[in-house]
């Protein structure tokens, strides 16, 4: 296809779209890039060429692969092969068909994508939650560095003026501490998202601060362009963008966020966006990009303000990233960097080092303020210090998102090329050095760390209980409700919070996402187990005459994520325990039938990175159906407890003894003793501090306590055997003091070592009695 274009002068220029391929000229065969797709096509594949060169050599070393984008970018550029100002004389003499106008614009569209998905994604309810601190860093964080500014004079005498006049120059130092002192939200949640601390509390807090910083900048950053175009353009032009702006803020807040509000409920609950609402979304994010840049604002403010209205998470949000994430992040993104770096020519910061030595200074002292002013408050909040360090470190973090504002500056001509690729270089520092930095000091398993207790041992008297219970399978149902009916009282003064979470594996592409049962609870479900097993809950609820609040919620997740749903859940819901199942299941009549490895891997991971206490529950069927309150009788329950000693016992212990807030449940503990010489530690303190309560109840029958003598790992497993027969649930640690040779010999022999030895014998296929076990293991992760 050709399109003849007439330029002023009526000089023709043709400008060719496809070629008929290499034989329409074989003398010349580099002819087909005088055709704008053939041209496009050769730039693409060079750009993914070197990236995957490069991204081979750096993977090795552990380097993140924005930083191939960026090399790649490099090799692109000026220095080396100088694609761009290869390809600019192309496809036609006229200016305005210049040979890489088409991969400018993909770049700014993966631009514009980019930021605007970031946006989405980025939770408000989180950034505005959070407390005093991230508010604090945030303000302290945004007007700090501004301090900077009053360098800008340092040195002015020696500009020369054939680098760039005085005026302008002063001019490039602002737009250094201006640019350096931004933190963008989208730099901040794709850091986040590389070393996957998004969900963790230090995720939150640094992404909570950049939102905060990020209202102020754009604020500053609409003013900055106003009073530009008020200087150098004309009065009435800044009015009039002034009124657009506000305008704009009008349309949004009252008409595009009641609009997204209305295709929010408009559909069904666990159903998909239309496709047609999904691209009028991201339609608006464009037009929006179009109205700033045609009133002199920077283009991406348009789509930063539309990603902050629409809600995160299901329905809408969830629907933009599961069609367009992948495309913007392995396509356009990686193009989008790559264009941007190839305009950096860094022999000029060498050539023009003299010139352009105060912009590094100013960098450099910029980047001491952000850190100083990030860090302080976080200090005097008392976060740990490698805690704070981080938070400092992520929100100095500088990247590909900030080529935005480098190429805009660039593009008005505020800085020089010299200092363009001055901040690409230390934007590719940064992308390479600070995630290393991050991970070898901020462990990415302690991003479900909470800055407190939480497990059952260290519980307020009379505080909530709350629990979070996880459901695969229809037979899980009856079985979590039996076990939460033993820790259930008609006694207000011990209240028990129940969170209900149903695990959904997803097949396909589809984004995982969590979903509220808890405004729509009398909704029906289109899927009938999840139903019904809201109804039992509402029932066990109201059968609990207040003293048990529910709330329900399912996950739409890959098996490899669901941890991470449910740790993540655990923190919101502040529990004090995960109540798991355990993936071996046995028939009606007591015989087994499978394991479920899927089940048994995600407990594992659950086991090494949860927030809080973690009970898998193992049911042989007798225990559900024997709890469960019915009309025509009710029957008591046995619980017997094995205690050694170790935290994990001290736990289960202490979880035992909330039961007996149930007149229903009669508690035996055993204490085996060791028969040989063990050097008294602190452990042995504290458990015999935890059994003291329970000699002294068992004065009052409330508590039966006995001691067991052993001398060997095979009298161990022969008394756990004997205590199965005579109880309905038995509640074990899954670690205990090892500190006995019988003991931990016993390890060789365990099939199931989620369970732990204990829970691994009377778990096993060969026992021959109907009694259910519940392992505990006490919270792990703790600052």
């Amino acid at each position: 296809m050709d399109t003849t274009i007439y330029s002023g002068d009526c000089r023709l220029s043709v400008f060719n779209i496809s070629s008929q391929g290499l034989w329409e000229n074989l003398k010349s065969p580099d002819v087909i890039f005088g055709y704008s797709l053939p041209l496009l096509e050769m730039q693409i594949l060079l750009i993914f060429f070197f990236i995957v060169m490069s991204h081979m050599f750096l993977r090795c070393i552990g380097i993140s692969q924005i930083a191939s984008y960026m090399i790649a970018g490099i090799i692109l550029g000026p220095q080396l092969l100088d694609v761009l100002e290869k390809s600019s004389g192309k496809l036609s003499v006229d200016p305005a068909l210049d040979g890489t106008a088409m991969l400018r614009c993909i770049s700014v569209f993966g631009s514009l994508m980019f930021t605007f998905l970031m946006t989405v994604r980025t939770s408000r309810r989180i950034a505005f939650h959070s407390g005093k601190l991230p508010v604090v860093i945030g303000i302290v964080s945004f007007f700090a560095p501004l301090f900077g500014l009053g360098f800008k004079n340092v040195f002015s005498n020696s500009i020369d003026p054939h680098y760039m006049p005085l005026d302008k120059a002063l001019g490039e130092r602002t737009a250094i501490v201006i640019t350096q002192s931004a933190i963008l939200l989208p730099s901040t949640t794709f850091i986040l998202l590389e070393l996957n601390i998004l969900n963790s509390e230090l995720g939150r807090l640094a992404l909570s601060a950049t939102v905060i910083n990020d209202i102020l900048g754009i604020f500053s950053m609409v003013l900055a362009s106003i009073q530009a175009t008020y200087v150098h353009v004309s009065h009435v032009t800044a009015y009039r963008d002034s009124v657009a702006v506000f305008i704009f803020i009008l349309i949004v807040f009252l008409v595009f966020k009641p609009i997204v509000q209305w295709v929010i409920d408009r559909t069904p609950e666990d159903k998909p966006v239309k496709n047609v609402y999904v691209h009028a979304v991201i339609l608006t994010a464009f037009a929006s990009a179009a109205y700033f840049s045609f009133f002199n604002m920077k283009y991406i403010l348009g789509p930063l303000m539309i990603g902050l209205i629409i809600p995160e998470g299901p329905p809408l949000g969830s629907a933009l990233e599961a069609k367009y994430e992948k495309l913007t992040m392995n396509i356009f993104l990686p193009i989008s960097i790559t264009v941007s770096t190839m305009r950096c020519d860094g022999i000029r910061i060498l050539t023009e080092f003299n010139d352009i030595f105060v912009n590094v200074f100013l960098t450099v002292l910029t980047l001491v303020l952000k850190l100083v002013a990030c860090l302080a408050p976080c200090l005097y909040y008392k976060l740990p210090l490698n805690e704070s360090i981080a938070v400092s470190l992520i929100l100095s973090y500088k990247s590909f998102s900030d080529f935005i504002l480098y190429e805009a500056v660039l593009d008005d001509t505020y800085i020089s090329q010299a200092t363009y690729a001055f901040l690409i270089i230390y934007s590719l520092l940064n992308a390479g050095i600070v995630p290393l930095v991050l991970r070898s000091m901020y462990d990415p398993k302690r991003k479900y760390v909470n800055y407190q207790k939480r497990d059952i041992l260290h519980l307020e008297p009379n505080s909530h209980l709350r629990i979070l219970t996880c459901l695969h399978k229809p037979e899980n149902v009856s079985e979590i409700i039996a076990l939460l009916q033993l820790l259930s009282s008609p006694n207000l003064d011990f209240p028990i919070a129940v969170t209900v979470l149903h695990l959904v594996k997803l097949v396909g592409q589809i984004n995982p996402i969590i979903v509220s049962h808890n405004k729509k609870l009398k909704r029906l479900n289109n899927n009938s187990y999840i139903h019904t097993a809201n109804l039992a809950f509402r029932k066990f609820m109201l059968e609990s005459l207040e003293s048990v609040t529910v709330t329900t919620f399912t996950a739409f997740s890959h098996e490899n994520l669901m941890h991470e749903d449910i740790c993540t859940l655990a923190l919101d819901q502040q529990t004090s325990m995960i109540v798991l199942p355990s993936g071996r299941k046995w028939s009606i009549d007591g015989i087994f039938q499978s394991d479920d490895n899927s089940i048994r891997n995600l407990n594992q991971q659950l086991l090494d990175s949860a927030p809080c206490s973690i009970g898998i529950l193992v049911d042989r069927g007798q225990f559900s159906r024997k709890s469960i309150v019915t009309s025509k009788k009710m029957y008591n329950i046995d619980v017997g407890v094995v205690f050694i000693g170790g935290k994990d016992d001290r736990e289960a212990l202490s979880l035992v003894k909330k039961m007996k807030h149930n007149l229903r449940v009669r508690v035996t503990v055993t204490r085996l003793v060791f028969n040989n010489d063990v050097e008294p530690n602190w452990d042995n303190v504290l458990d015999n501090e935890g059994l003291k309560d329970v000699k002294v109840r068992e004065e009052i029958n409330d508590i039966v306590y006995i001691e067991r003598v052993v001398t060997s790992g095979a009298e161990v497993v022969t008394v756990v055997r004997s205590l199965a027969e005579e109880y309905d649930l038995m509640v074990v640690g899954r670690d205990h003091d090892m500190t006995s040779k019988e003991l931990s010999g016993l390890m060789e022999w365990v099939e199931l070592p989620e369970l732990g030895v204990i829970g691994d014998l009377l778990a096993a296929r060969d026992l021959n009695s109907n009694v259910s076990v519940l392992v505990v293991q006490q919270q792990q992760q703790q600052v």
